[in-house]
């Protein structure tokens, strides 16, 4: 249905305003002056739940900012506000979406088969912290292999800088990384370079300050998800919530040309409708993708490890697989069974993966907990994937935000590994069968950690954050360590340093990861969706790991991969001796050849070849 531009959802509301101020966007910062206003239009209910304005907005107010007054309460922002350069607390902005010039025409997108995923957050990949400053370093990403870019959540928040997991300001990008016209500009790039885009969002729940949807109508349950209330996803009016979601999807795939969008944590989005919205998602994802003739992918994160996810949705109307559809999901599995296998930690949730047979499991069949009873939880976890999902429907990865920033201190494995070490963790996913995603500065070993940082300007919620983030860690003993999330110094000291790419160990590391993607896009057994062509085995007592690509039966694979994880060099095993060298490292550097004693070192690998 078509709505005015202006119209807005208040289903509960009784009487609403338009207010517009005449304050140039990001000229004031006081809330009394942002919002000082210069005309007020009544509403009227236009249906459904729905207010439009009573007469036509005059011209002169098309570009000013504005709000709307509920029940005289307010003003507040647009819920579908497309800019907010006055903070999340400001004044809506209109953004003319067909006013830029889109290069991309003839861009089609990419699948997840044979893609390798580059997750990045835009505050701290450039000392800019902006979109501009990413895509001036887009170069490096093509020169590095990757094919699709992975932006952290960019929708507007509260306060200067932030992860972007504390947005509520879902339909805008942040002003501080440049707002929607860098944004359109970036994907532009991007697909010139023939880079796709995919985009975090988050869905399950809203930041703690400058969440106004309440005042508009009831989004949000009292069914908590750990991080706040959750959305309304099942309830009364709750249709006009789900649409919210579905549109702020199409949003990104219509106005901003994004490839795909990766769902947060969807085990918190609770729904007890007999169609999820996951579901749905998938469904009308599908459907404008063969409109707009382009290839759409959803990814999730679950901790659930459910392959109802991406498993085939039933035809309507038919019986079927039953799965919700999604593209792919990530796989925590792989990397604790990897993290474990190298660090040797054991806490919390890593104490189901200890035995080095769970890298192998992992390898074989994509979830570790398939049913498994895990210790962590204290009760059975998971079912199995199931011949129906392809490999690559498992996005996996040895680094990435979460595991690194959610660390007491931000501590990458560069921070506790050697090189033959680190080098390991990139050959496991690198030649391993699911979807392969980077960290942003792995490829490197970058030194800088990756910490959580907020910039809350309420002193309340300021001191409530940072005084939580270290009772999180006391039990470890951890607390007098952990950074202060609201100093300025967490976010500096988290930015790249993008000069120590070119020396030392970074530059091997590097140039081993752009050897290793180069490898994995020309061997097709290294990209074969039939999982049953993989097959991991270990030695427990000796850390070793052997890995064969392309096997059709007892034989060897015609890519084998063998990493001596522990202290005892690994002799090459006499099925595959005549194999030729792919790729190699050791603890002092890359190896140009299988080494003369024909063993693996310690603490390396190698990748041979049939051919």
């Amino acid at each position: 249905m078509s709505r005015d531009r202006y119209a807005v959802w208040a289903p509960h509301a009784t009487r609403m305003e338009l207010v517009f101020t005449d304050h140039e966007p990001g000229a004031v910062h006081d809330a009394a002056d942002r919002w000082a206003v210069a005309a007020v239009a009544p509403m009227v209910p236009a249906g459904a739940g729905w207010w439009e304005p009573e007469a036509p907005v005059e011209e002169r107010y098309a570009s000013a900012g504005y709000g709307y007054r509920v029940d005289g309460e307010g003003p507040f922002p647009d819920p579908r506000s497309r800019s907010q350069p006055d903070t999340v607390h400001g004044p809506s902005r209109r953004v003319d979406a067909d006013g830029f010039a889109w290069r991309d025409g003839d861009w089609s997108g990419r699948d997840l088969r044979g893609a390798v995923l580059y997750e990045l957050h835009v505050g701290t990949f450039t000392d800019e912290g902006t979109l501009a400053a990413a895509a001036g370093m887009l170069e490096h990403l093509v020169s590095l292999g990757v094919t699709h870019v992975e932006l952290l959540p960019v929708n507007s928040f509260a306060g200067g800088h932030n992860w972007g997991y504390d947005g509520v300001g879902w339909y805008a990008v942040d002003a501080s990384y440049g707002g929607p016209g860098a944004y359109r500009r970036f994907v532009d790039d991007c697909h010139a370079a023939g880079l796709a885009v995919i985009q975090d969002v988050v869905y399950n729940h809203l930041g703690p300050s400058g969440n106004y949807l309440p005042r508009f109508g009831p989004y949000l349950t009292e069914r908590s998800t750990g991080w706040g209330s959750g959305l309304n996803l099942d309830g009364e009016d709750s249709d006009e919530v789900r649409r919210y979601i579905l549109d702020n999807a199409r949003m990104w795939f219509e106005e901003y040309h994004v490839d795909g969008l990766r769902l947060d944590a969807v085990h918190a989005l609770q729904d007890t409708r007999a169609v999820h919205v996951l579901e749905e998602l998938a469904a009308e994802t599908d459907a404008l993708s063969a409109a707009l003739g382009r290839q759409l992918v959803l990814v999730a994160e679950s901790d659930l490890n459910d392959p109802r996810l991406i498993t085939p949705r039933a035809a309507p109307g038919r019986d079927g697989a039953g799965g919700y559809g999604l593209t792919g999901q990530w796989s925590d599995d792989f990397h604790h069974a990897v993290h474990v296998a190298l660090t040797g930690e054991t806490d919390g949730y890593y104490a189901d993966f200890g035995p080095l047979s769970a890298l192998s499991k992992v390898l074989n069949h994509g979830f570790f907990h398939d049913g498994s009873y895990s210790s962590f939880r204290g009760r059975h976890h998971g079912r199995p994937l199931g011949d129906q999902v392809p490999a690559e429907a498992l996005v996996v990865f040895a680094q990435n935000h979460d595991q690194v920033g959610n660390r007491a201190t931000g501590d990458r494995l560069t921070a506790t590994l050697d090189e033959g070490q680190l080098a390991i963790a990139a050959a496991l996913l690198l030649a391993g069968p699911f979807t392969p995603m980077l960290f942003m500065g792995e490829e490197w070993a970058a030194s800088t950690p990756w910490q959580f940082f907020t910039a809350h300007r309420e002193p309340d919620l300021a001191r409530a954050v940072t005084e939580g983030r270290r009772r999180e860690f006391e039990r470890m003993a951890w607390g007098e360590d952990v950074p202060d999330p609201q100093a300025v110094q967490t976010l500096t000291d988290s930015t790249l340093r993008w000069d120590e790419a070119a020396t030392g160990r970074h530059a091997r590391l590097l140039e081993l990861h752009r050897t290793l993607i180069r490898v994995r896009a020309e061997r097709p057994e290294l990209t074969d969706p039939d999982r049953a062509t993989t097959r991991a085995t270990v030695n427990k007592e000796r850390q070793w790991v052997r890995m064969d690509r392309g096997v059709t039966g007892d034989g060897p694979g015609v890519v084998v991969l063998l990493a001596a994880l522990g202290s005892e060099p690994w002799p090459v095993p006499e099925d595959v001796g005549g194999y030729r060298l792919l790729a190699g490292h050791g603890p002092d550097g890359p190896l140009t050849g299988v080494p003369a004693d024909g063993s693996v070192p310690s603490h390396g690998f190698v990748l041979l070849s049939r051919g």
